[in-house]
């Protein structure tokens, strides 16, 4: 499909928030991407997903043809966009204050001609409800223009204020200004959104720079706590600053993604909605946040999920996915938007938080158990929770499933799923010989050794001599990387060894790994095809150097750090010319990234190789 010149590359994108929620921004100056007052409100900017109807907050520097360039500040998600032309030099400073009033989101837009006089144009056109609910945009001062959707109350929509330093005006519903900086003059703008109408802060320069000092102090602050100093510390540290992004901070919980709908081919019809919390994510957080020491959201992650797996539910202990505040009803449906280069449907709301996925249980198991060994102690409640899920897990361990990748077909007994069950089993039981703590240990060793010869006896292919996704499939499954990594299976093993060999032969391609072989539908039920998965890409690398070739391991990962964007961001995806596709930034692969990087750097320097 040719490039539609109304959409930006998705790559072409950076990430501002406020742990409540965040704003894409292009390095063509517009934010086309912000849900308010929550990462899962309702869109107020989503020209990212249909470029006339969606909405979006321009500032357009009318410098001609010009090179355009995205920074962050130093350890912080400041970030800057800089405009160069022979004719003079732009720069738009975005960020999002953190620890604001309760219920106002801020963005905050900095303005400055940084050489020469520039003349700029302003848009702020927002779309309310996913672009379906009409607005009434009002001027109430010279530099101020409110807008406010019909039925806002009743939709659970934002209320937006405009304020800037220069004059606005409203024009078809839209706030609009054109000004000229001359060299070194500076312009402000903050974009308010919150539940109820709110005067807010006049736009001044000095509420402006105060906010900016306070924001970037509390993000260098965040990261100089992180321990980590070993190679590749500036991707590490920006895969934590993203993450922390996507934590939220009123409730804990871990989005997966900030977007949705961007699609995993262009034109396809896998877009989803990830603005969700999954339970599988909670290990691989964990993880991360413990190896670079940032125990306090861990800790907060980890109640939140503890009181996800209090609750009681409908025979399943745990549904794979939740909403931030841990509700379980995510109603999924379709919207009537054009796509991202006309990529449908538009999603929101996910249908997978109604699938058996019975990896979650691994995922929930392991993260407690990481807990319980860096953070606090098991307590007594949480062991009495655990151990009923625990004895579900033994109960209806061979259970069919939809499995880890969420495939929406018949459920089918996966290998990543059978591994996790057996994490499950086998981290409750290192917990309570560790803390003696009462459990029924004869029997869970009883099905942690039986688990664990199903996997060797009925995933195992003895033609590719290797496991593969369901028994006697003959299909690879990116997912078995996962099997070293929570120690089922030894790095040394042969079998592994020749499973690894069968992954690089039919899933590697320059480093880059694809979680299946998509093949008419057969595999998920989609046809559409779609890129590398850069989390897999990840996994990979870690295996090399779980396996001990160094120097493979490092060469692959630091073949796909080149990947990033130019902010070092990823999507989920890549696609056959490097492009990002999927939802984006993820959390999932920012959180690999990390944990490979510190295994090849830990080996590494065991081995005494040098920088």
């Amino acid at each position: 499909m040719p490039q539609d010149a109304r959409y930006l590359p998705i790559e072409d994108h950076g990430i501002i928030g406020d742990l409540h929620t965040v704003a894409l921004v292009g390095l063509d100056g517009a934010i086309s991407f912000l849900c308010a007052p929550r990462f899962d409100s309702p869109s107020v900017f989503a020209s990212l997903l249909d470029a006339d109807r969606g909405g979006v907050f321009r500032i357009d520097p009318q410098l001609g043809e010009a090179r355009r360039k995205q920074l962050y500040l130093p350890d912080t998600n400041v970030l800057l966009t800089r405009t160069l032309s022979p004719d003079g030099v732009a720069e738009i400073s975005d960020f999002m204050p953190v620890a604001e009033t309760e219920g106002v989101r801020r963005v905050v837009r900095r303005v400055k001609a940084v050489r020469g006089d520039v003349r700029f144009e302003l848009r702020c056109a927002p779309r309310f409800g996913y672009g379906a609910v009409p607005h009434r945009a009002e001027a109430d001062s010279e530099e101020g223009v409110s807008f406010t959707p019909e039925d806002a109350k009743q939709a659970g929509l934002a209320f937006l204020r405009l304020r800037g330093s220069v004059p606005l005006r409203v024009q078809d519903g839209d706030a609009v200004a054109e000004f000229t900086l001359k060299h070194e003059q500076t312009a402000t703008f903050i974009l308010e959104a919150c539940a109820e109408p709110h005067a807010g802060p006049h736009a001044t320069q000095r509420y402006a720079s105060e906010a900016f000092k306070r924001t970037a102090n509390f993000w260098r602050e965040w990261i100089g706590r992180s321990t980590y100093r070993g190679r590749w510390r500036d991707e590490v540290n920006r895969s934590a600053l993203v993450m922390r992004l996507l934590v939220s901070d009123q409730y804990g919980s871990l989005i997966a993604a900030p977007t949705f709908g961007l699609p995993e081919s262009i034109g396809g019809a896998r877009n989803w909605d990830y603005r969700y919390t999954w339970v599988r994510d909670a290990a691989f957080t964990l993880y991360a946040l413990i190896r670079l020491g940032l125990t306090e959201e861990t800790g907060r992650f980890i109640h939140w999920i503890a009181e996800r797996a209090g609750e009681e539910g409908d025979g399943i202990p745990l549904q794979p996915l939740y909403g931030l505040d841990g509700c379980h009803d995510v109603p999924e449906r379709e919207l009537d938007l054009e796509g991202y280069r006309g990529s449908r449907p538009v999603r929101v709301g996910n249908g997978a938080a109604a699938q058996l996925q019975m990896d979650i249980f691994g995922a929930l198991m392991d993260s407690v158990y990481l807990y319980d060994k860096y953070g606090e102690p098991m307590s007594y409640d949480l062991w009495n929770t655990l151990t009923r899920i625990v004895d579900w897990v033994c109960d209806n361990w061979r259970r069919p499933d939809h499995g880890l990748w969420e495939i929406r077909r018949e459920q089918r007994p996966y290998l990543s799923s059978r591994v996790m069950c057996w994490v499950a089993v086998d981290r409750a039981i290192r917990l309570a010989q560790h803390r003696s703590l009462p459990a029924p240990l004869v029997r869970w060793l009883e099905v942690r050794n039986e688990i664990y010869r199903s996997v060797f006896t009925e995933f195992w292919h003895p033609r590719k001599k290797a496991f593969t996704q369901t028994p006697g499939s003959g299909v690879m499954d990116a997912s078995c990387l996962l099997m070293p990594l929570l120690r089922f299976v030894s790095p040394a093993d042969p079998r592994w060894k020749s499973t690894m060999e069968a992954v690089r032969r039919e899933l590697v391609d320059d480093s880059l790994v694809r979680r299946y072989v998509v093949g008419n539908g057969e595999t998920d039920g989609f046809a559409d095809p779609e890129g590398t998965f850069s989390i897999c890409s990840f996994w990979y690398a870690e295996c090399l150097s779980r396996g001990g070739d160094l120097q493979q391991a490092r060469f692959a990962f630091e073949k796909v750090l080149g990947y990033a964007n130019h902010l070092g961001l990823y999507a989920e995806q890549l696609g056959p010319s490097g492009e990002h596709l999927g939802n984006f930034p993820q959390a999932f692969t920012h959180l690999s990234l990390i944990s490979a990087a510190y295994d090849i750097d830990r080996r590494l320097d065991h081995a005494g190789w040098g920088a």
